[in-house]
């Protein structure tokens, strides 16, 4: 059981801390729990509780009306809020639900009603990359436990990996070739993924060598296919070696590539 103060709920909501305070007076909702030394705190279900809330509130529905509801009718009018609304705000605030809970089938319901009506690339740019980046910063600042991005980070990859899957072979006499990798200690696969989808989408030719590959690896296989480009993402690698040093490295033994 995660225990949040008022400003993680105000951070993960979005409700300001003095606006909690006012409808706990007013209509009792949350009611925060207190630890041996009488320090407040907010549980789990006052997390889901709120950003249900949070997400019909955004929505139009009155605080009074919503503080009316059984937690069984607030979590059924907040399902049929997700499935109908192209708010993205609303659809971070139930994937963010969704991760708490654990729920892989309520993040499929959200992301396959959104890629339905936008297509892979705008939901990657709209609401996953949002979404990755707000839990990044709560994971940064110990409001959320590691593994449950690494459970939303996973249902996005798969996702992902499907949707290369089914792209058409399309290529032209324009087609460019790119070769993509992670070097070594590089496990954030996410961004490399995206960019492996979109260049395909254009038509142009890629080898996909994924994560953690030793540079010794990368000198066969560049010398084999001759492309043009070489991309690479760093996430963790970043505390270790500058990007320009990453780059300085990969141009002094591939002297006539372009790198991104």
């Amino acid at each position: 059981m995660n225990h949040f103060t008022i400003k993680d709920i105000e951070n993960l909501t979005g409700i300001k801390s003095h606006t909690l305070r006012i409808w706990e007076q007013r209509y009792g909702i949350p009611l925060p729990k207190r630890t041996s030394t009488n320090i407040r705190y907010y549980d789990d279900d006052d997390l889901k509780m709120l950003l249900n809330v949070s997400m019909l509130n955004r929505q139009g529905h009155s605080i009074s009306h919503l503080t009316a509801l059984s937690k069984e009718e607030l979590e059924q009018l907040a399902l049929v809020a997700t499935s109908d609304t192209g708010d993205t705000n609303i659809q971070l605030d139930a994937m963010l639900q969704a991760m708490f809970n654990l729920d892989e089938h309520a993040f499929d319901r959200i992301l396959s009603s959104h890629l339905m009506k936008f297509g892979m690339e705008k939901t990657m740019v709209e609401l996953f990359f949002p979404f990755l980046k707000k839990i990044g910063v709560l994971w940064q600042t110990g409001q959320v436990n590691p593994a449950f991005e690494h459970f939303m980070s996973n249902l996005i990859r798969q996702k992902m990996i499907v949707a290369i899957d089914a792209q058409a072979s399309v290529k032209n006499a324009n087609s460019k070739k790119f070769i993509l990798f992670l070097p070594e200690s590089e496990i954030h696969e996410l961004g490399l993924l995206f960019a492996n989808y979109v260049i395909r989408s254009r038509g142009h030719h890629t080898i996909y060598l994924g994560q953690n590959l030793p540079y010794t690896e990368l000198d066969a296989i560049v010398t084999q296919f001759d492309c043009d480009y070489i991309l690479s993402v760093l996430t963790n690698i970043a505390s270790k070696l500058t990007t320009q040093e990453f780059v300085n490295k990969l141009s002094s033994r591939f002297k006539d590539k372009k790198y991104y």
